[in-house]
């Protein structure tokens, strides 16, 4: 928790279509106005829901209303004559023999030119008449008499905007007729009629007795928008911020709601936190296809000064006034006025109550800020600029931003650092760090200026899905492409660095840093931080020794602020936990729950809980948990969002070692998904707990998954890669175990980085026994024991008994072997670490059944299955119940006499099986006993006839007669 690194790669829930929400009032005004020959017109902007209310009303309607037809005008520029009512129409007929069985009039006849496919089931032609008008009438009627003959009772038509003129002259003809041959429901967009269409006629003339009803649906409120988006995510909590933000970018229109909650699933801009479904990005929204391209057709049609205005009002991005707007535009004032009174006819735009212009919709302005051409672009940013310069007080953020897309570097540089920290002094510092990566990664800046902005970036606050990848190649672009004196390129590279770092990529930013520190500004803050980064044994780690060597020259910076003291606090405790010092734990002891604000909280809440992720490394459980609910504490009280799923990522460590396993497989598995938008390493601590649950319960290929991505973390790579060895010994696969552990060896033990020893140790000593090395196993013990010297760490401690204990089980001492494992079990119990416990008694078990012990071993393992399988360790129990088998019940007397350097009964039975060539999971399931005691046998009978493999034991068992076969050798296991 150190820094915030990229997510990594992941899946997204598919989404589903939205829920019908927020039209109750529209549906029961159709419902009522619908019982008897009626017209309504609805009429609402693109995307509000027209078309939807019409789906769910014939939906919940479906058999009490009589047929009804449906169609669309298309939005051709070539007229389709009646191209609406003739769709409709030959969906409800269905084919000539369908219009066949009509029983037509001749009049039908006139139909032929719109139904050409229809030919064989209409009546000839009718005679040509020389008056349009009376022709279009014959052709009305003949429409009439077929919707008569299919018993339609609604003629539902949409996007009547669009319609030709025949058709709207087709809908005045019906509700001209008495009585009204069909009930009509009409959708239009009110500001795309034009102010001679016919339908804006419709309603004039309408008889008397007519029944209009209008309706126009509104937007979705706050709480709407919540439910519609939580209804395609599939029922789940929407968080207030996340409703709202969405509900400001899209203005409530459903179809916009919904298209941008497609676009940012798509983006994996979508993140499931505690609170609820949120989002990822702070910045603005692009514009879904489906709706801009229907912007852009629109403004396409306008004169040219007019989208000139329209452009100029879409790089201001916000409301504007006569003068701002006309500078921006560029147009001589003859030309700018006229041009404003266009667009607003257009509907468009529309002007506040304050006398400014703005769009309409948000989405517009984005619309067509896409499709200004570059040059146009820029030249209206800094026009803007310029305008926004001679105000009293010029809004800085605004100005960095057009100075920026301007190209103008100088300027949006000084204009982006004063904004940034206004931001900041608010408490604002997503918008911060946005402001000053936006800025460092669209403009090549000079290298003082480059470094010193990255310093300043908090990218916890930077939620896109690599907010660091365009800084990184900002750095890398300025150490090539210029030739930078010393200081200066040690300065860029060392940010180099730390952001490589907090990207994850520890060895190539701590290759970076270490290039770099040599030429750092004596005791300046960044020679102090490049310090602490080199002491940190993440990536290639080095010794102990020399990463401790970093920390013993940290330098002494005098000019640190209150935050800067703090963080190099933070760190150094971290760093000194991490290296297995003591000290470490005095200085943790100096990190403060009382802060000045949200910066200072927010480095206190990591100091927390990468001291208590220590404290489960060295087994201090208790101080885990106290430091933990410190950083949760601070988490809430200030509101770091970023930071809970972290804390909480690391509380499942906690919980899986001290046995809290209730609901922690959910847990665990919902923290190691994508769909929490959380930081790769977070991610990875909790898919380490979910594959080791997963190995616990059987699901061997469940935990070999999540396991394998959690080592895709680095400060997660050795666990995983122990957990897959512990997997791989399991299996009987020994030499495939001490190939995994190989790394994580060298790095704890012969590196000197012992806190993350605990599973190794065990692991590695297993599998060094299992493949007959012993000496190696007992030289690990060894530098174990001396790298614990004076350490309180119970964990590595106690696991270090385990592994004396596992080594008197290999020499045949099973008494005292049993002894030894019943001690660790105790000292596991005390942590309390309860899986280890049970498994240091199944050892036990075993080592008194191959005693001799069978009553005290059968007894003792009965109980552990049970354990086992309260505690949630399925597979565990499974293995120790098959491993009793039929030994259930026995009872043999105790103080059984040894067989001093003789074979007992039973490792003759397995010598026997071994010369056959049987492996220990074959020899173990032949005697229906587990690999465990296979293996503790086999070591036990190689001792005994002084062999050092297995191969030297069946060639001294058949030499000795002790076994015959005719069985040729295998190798060793």
């Amino acid at each position: 928790m150190a820094e915030r690194n990229n997510t990594g790669g992941g899946r997204l829930p598919e989404l589903s279509a939205p829920r019908f929400v927020g039209r109750g009032s529209e549906v029961a005004a159709l419902d009522a106005a619908l019982h008897r020959p009626s017209v309504v017109l609805i009429d609402g902007e693109a995307g509000i829901g027209k078309t939807r209310l019409l789906r769910e009303f014939a939906a919940s309607h479906a058999g009490r209303v009589s047929r009804t037809l449906t169609g669309a005008c298309p939005d051709l520029r070539v007229p389709y004559t009646l191209g609406a009512v003739v769709d409709a129409v030959r969906e409800g007929v269905g084919g000539a023999e369908g219009v066949a069985g009509l029983g037509l009039s001749g009049l039908a006849g006139a139909l032929r030119p719109l139904f050409p496919e229809w030919a064989a089931g209409l009546p000839p032609a009718p005679e040509p008449l020389d008056d349009a008008t009376t022709a279009r009438h014959r052709l009305f009627r003949a429409f009439v008499e077929v919707l008569d003959r299919l018993d339609v009772a609604l003629l539902v038509l949409e996007d009547v905007h669009w319609a030709d003129e025949a058709t709207l002259e087709f809908l005045l003809f019906l509700v001209s007729r008495r009585p009204q041959p069909v009930s009509l429901v009409l959708t239009y967009r009110g500001e795309e009629v034009p102010a001679d269409s016919l339908l804006l006629r419709l309603s004039s003339r309408l008889p008397a007795e007519a029944h209009l009803v209008r309706l126009t649906p509104k937007a979705l409120d706050v709480g709407e928008t919540a439910e519609f988006v939580s209804s395609m995510l599939a029922d789940e909590h929407v968080s207030a911020e996340f409703a709202a933000f969405l509900h400001a970018g899209t203005e409530g229109v459903p179809l916009a709601v919904e298209e941008m909650v497609r676009l940012m699933h798509d983006r994996a801009d979508l993140v499931r936190r505690p609170g609820g479904w949120a989002r990822r990005r702070l910045d603005r929204i692009e514009v879904p296809p489906t709706i801009r391209d229907g912007v852009l057709e629109r403004v396409g049609r306008l004169r040219p000064d007019t989208r000139t205005v329209l452009y100029a009002m879409s790089v201001l991005s916000g409301p504007a006034g006569h003068g701002t707007l006309s500078a921006v535009a560029g147009l001589p004032e003859e030309r700018f006025t006229p041009s404003v009174a266009d667009a607003l006819d257009s509907g468009l735009i529309r002007e506040n109550r304050a006398g400014q212009w703005l769009f309409r919709h948000s989405l517009t302005g984005q619309a067509l800020y896409a499709v200004v051409p570059g040059r146009e672009r820029r030249g209206m940013h800094l026009r803007a600029a310029h305008a926004l310069e001679d105000r009293g007080a010029p809004p800085a953020a605004e100005l960095a931003g057009h100075f920026r897309l301007a190209g103008e570097a100088e300027a949006a540089r000084r204009y982006t650092e004063e904004a940034a920290g206004l931001c900041a002094q608010s408490g604002d510092v997503a918008t911060s760090a946005l402001l000053l990566h936006s800025l460092v990664t669209t403009v090549t800046l000079p290298a003082e200026a480059l470094a010193r902005l990255v310093a300043n970036i908090q990218f916890q606050a930077l939620h896109g899905a690599d907010p660091y990848s365009g800084i990184v190649r900002s750095l890398r672009a300025a150490l090539r492409d210029r030739t930078l004196p010393p200081e200066q390129e040690a300065l860029v590279r060392f940010q180099t660095g730390r952001v490589l770092m907090a990207a994850g990529e520890m060895r190539a930013g701590w290759l970076e840093i270490r290039k770099a520190v040599a030429h750092l500004p004596a005791r300046s803050p960044e020679a102090a931080r490049a310090h602490l980064l080199l002491a940190l044994p993440f990536g290639q780690a080095r010794p102990a020794s020399e990463h401790l060597e970093w920390l013993n020259r940290l330098p002494e910076v005098p000019s640190l602020t209150p935050y800067d003291r703090l963080r190099q606090l933070v760190e150094r405790s971290y760093a000194l936990l991490t290296l297995g010092e003591e000290t470490g734990w005095d200085v943790a002891r100096e990190i403060p729950d009382e802060v000045a604000g949200p910066q200072e909280a927010e480095i206190s809440a990591i100091g927390h809980a990468n001291v208590g992720e220590e404290a489960i490394r060295w087994g201090r459980y208790a101080e885990a948990a106290a430091r933990l609910d410190r950083s949760l504490a601070l988490g809430e009280r200030f509101e770091l969002l970023d930071y809970l799923g972290s804390i909480a990522s690391v509380r499942t460590r906690l919980d899986w070692a001290t046995g809290a396993w209730a609901g922690l497989a959910e847990r665990a598995a919902r923290l190691s998904d994508d769909d929490l938008g959380m930081r790769l390493r977070d991610r990875a601590v909790a898919a380490l707990v979910a594959g080791l649950l997963k190995a616990a319960a059987g699901d061997r290929k469940g935990a070999e998954e999540r396991l394998r991505f959690a080592g895709r973390d680095d400060q997660q790579r050795v666990e995983a890669a122990t957990a897959l060895a512990r997997l791989c010994l399991r299996d009987g696969d020994p030499a495939e175990a001490l190939r995994l552990t190989e790394e994580p060896a060298e790095i704890t033990v012969v590196r000197g980085l012992w806190p993350g020893v605990t599973e190794v140790a065990l692991v590695r000593v297993e599998a060094l026994l299992a493949v007959g090395r012993p000496t190696e196993a007992a030289e690990l013990v060894t530098a174990l024991e001396r790298g614990l010297d004076g350490k309180n760490a119970p964990a590595p401690r106690t696991a270090l008994m385990t592994c004396r204990a596992l080594l008197a089980e290999d020499q045949g001492q099973l008494v005292d072997a049993a002894a030894l494992f019943a001690r660790a079990a105790e000292a596991w119990d005390a942590l309390p670490r309860p899986y280890d416990a049970l498994l240091a008694r199944e050892r036990q078990g075993h080592c008194l059944l191959a005693a001799g012990q069978d009553g005290a071993g059968v007894r003792l393992l009965t109980d552990v299955a049970k354990e086992l399988s309260r505690l949630g360790a399925h597979g565990d129990a499974g293995r120790v119940t098959r491993a009793l088998g039929g030994r259930r019940g026995t009872r043999r007397s105790p103080g059984r006499p040894g067989y001093g350097d003789r074979l007992s009964p039973r490792e003759l039975e397995v010598a026997r099986l071994l010369v056959e060539g049987r492996t220990n999971r074959q020899i173990a399931d032949e005697l229906v006993v587990s690999a465990q005691t296979v293996g503790t046998q086999v070591r036990s009978a190689m001792r005994k006839l002084r062999v050092a493999s297995r191969t030297a034991l069946a060639t001294r068992l058949l030499e000795s007669g002790l076994v015959v076969t005719d069985r040729p050798l295998l190798g060793d296991e």
